[in-house]
């Protein structure tokens, strides 16, 4: 049996190889999978640039976000059977509690192994999760990384209850998968982006305002005064040029969800107000499988609409990298693998 599957060969765009691999079947404890879509992350560009890892070994299959089918399984695997719709979590070691270097280490797509730009693979059986029946598979490919990181930072450490207000920055997939689940919290979601197509995107998923952040460069002010000076949480995806201003529109005691660094990995804040006024940073790492099985218990129950950017055969795999390296999207880059199986 082969799978297709885009290979990263040497680091940058042109090192991507889609080839053909056999595959066989898979051992104790492991279950192959017939994958139907995938989705790209940021992290995924960063790994093919070099920039990510500039150790990491090659060839590997990039992207850690992923769902399908469970084609076979091995001896000893009772968590899933044949025919189950699945998706993959992202820290395949990761099962629950505190993380640790070696949890760390298990990362899909990466430190831990080839990815999901493949119409097969074989995975441990603990790195799975069996979809609820209200999930679709294209909808579950873009859940294992953003969404769980966006679930963490709203629900797991923010710790987010109704009448909250929160500050999403972005439009990308954390983003939007922040805002829905703020705004299902119950919490009051402020937006801020950099053009209006993408605050009417916001605005749609229920942000109440949206702060244009080239119009008013120093937002902070702006932020604050549309929280009526109670901001709880930030979800930060820019680092660099972001922070300080997070930090400043924060409520005292409020929260600094830092989950992105677009804008560079070396910030400088304003240490003193961090201090005075107890504001806590809090790193978001994606999450433990467990984090990921009741994340997907609550989207079953009250379902959120994924925002999918666009669709991409495996084929044609590069220009869905390409499209994330233009900061061209709003929201997930869908690739499509049952096409090519």
């Amino acid at each position: 049996m082969d799978a297709r599957r885009l290979e990263l060969t040497s680091f940058g765009l042109d090192g991507l190889a889609l080839v053909t691999r056999a595959i066989g079947e898979p051992g104790a404890g492991e279950v192959r999978l017939r994958l139907e879509a995938a989705s790209l992350n940021r992290r995924d560009l960063l790994l093919v640039e070099g920039v990510y890892n500039p150790k990491q070994a090659l060839p590997v299959v990039p992207c850690s976000d992923g769902a399908g089918v469970v084609e076979a399984v091995g001896p000893g695997v009772t968590r899933v059977a044949v025919g189950d719709r699945v998706a993959l979590h992202f820290f395949t070691g990761w099962i629950s509690g505190e993380p640790t270097s070696d949890k760390l280490a298990t990362a899909l797509g990466g430190p831990g192994g080839d990815g999901t730009l493949t119409t097969r693979m074989i995975v441990s059986a603990e790195a799975v999760v069996k979809l609820p029946e209200a999930i679709d598979v294209a909808t579950a490919a873009t859940l294992p990384c953003a969404a769980l990181t966006a679930w963490s930072a709203i629900v797991e450490l923010g710790r987010v209850k109704p009448g909250d207000t929160v500050l999403i920055q972005g439009t990308g997939g954390v983003s939007l998968f922040a805002l829905q689940f703020a705004v299902q919290a119950g919490a009051k979601a402020i937006g801020l982006t950099s053009s209006e197509e993408r605050a009417a995107a916001m605005r749609r998923l229920g942000a109440s305002a949206v702060v244009n952040y080239r119009e008013t460069p120093k937002w902070a002010n702006a932020v604050r005064d549309l929280a009526d000076g109670r901001l709880d949480l930030v979800v930060d995806v820019g680092g660099a040029e972001t922070l300080d201003q997070s930090v400043r529109c924060v409520r005292p005691g409020g929260t600094v969800a830092l989950i992105g660094v677009l804008s560079g990995n070396f910030a400088t804040f304003n240490l003193s107000l961090s201090v005075m006024r107890q504001v806590r940073l809090q790193g978001v790492t994606c999450g433990d499988r467990e984090a990921f099985e009741a994340m997907l218990r609550a989207i079953a129950v009250r379902p959120i609409d994924p925002v999918i950017d666009r669709r991409f055969p495996l084929d044609d795999a590069r220009a869905a990298f390409e499209r994330m390296k233009a900061n061209a999207h709003v929201g997930k880059i869908l690739i499509d693998l049952s096409e090519t199986t």
